[in-house]
């Protein structure tokens, strides 16, 4: 039952995370309300991982969340789930695409996702932020580390691996 169910969501999150894997974010914030599977700080220190480390961040806690789960089962078959909608979307668009790329009802509709797909992406920032910034320490942070990423165009790895030094040196 339990790998039916982790399939089933996953399946919904892949199906609707249009625009990568940081519009998965609500939906694992409702997963986690939901079913229990990982608490909220288990869900942002996820989210650091997996944009620490290589490959999709939807299938990073997608295979977090099944193996937490269900073991190296339940990860195969979150993951799975989270990937077939993306596969059957693919298929479908590579045959269709050639026919129906001009047509103007496709533009407005591809046009008209794409504000929906920003507010979701905007309120995975908010609830990250509100879980990650608990004090004006972090928040000095924080506000330090977009400030200057804003003015020096570095690698974003940069910035990743000085957060985590600030975050070890100062002990957050």
């Amino acid at each position: 039952m339990i790998y039916w169910l982790l399939f089933y969501e996953f399946f919904k999150i892949g199906l609707f995370a249009i625009g990568g894997g940081a519009v998965t974010i609500p939906f694992l914030f409702d997963l986690s309300e939901q079913y229990h599977w990982f608490t909220t700080e288990q869900l942002v220190n996820m989210i650091a991982v997996s944009e620490s480390t290589p490959g999709p961040l939807g299938v990073n806690m997608a295979t977090f969340t099944g193996y937490q789960t269900a073991g190296i089962s339940g990860g195969i078959i979150a993951t799975t789930g989270l990937t077939t909608p993306s596969v059957i979307i693919i298929i479908l668009i590579a045959k269709l695409l050639s026919r129906f790329a001009c047509n103007p009802y496709v533009q407005t509709v591809l046009s008209s996702i794409r504000p929906g797909v920003l507010a979701l992406i905007l309120s995975a920032g908010w609830q990250i932020a509100d879980i990650s910034i608990t004090g004006w320490l972090p928040g000095a942070v924080f506000a330090g580390i977009l400030i200057t990423s804003r003015i020096y165009k570095t690698s974003p790895i940069f910035y990743i691996l000085l957060s985590a030094v600030i975050g070890i040196g100062l002990q957050l």
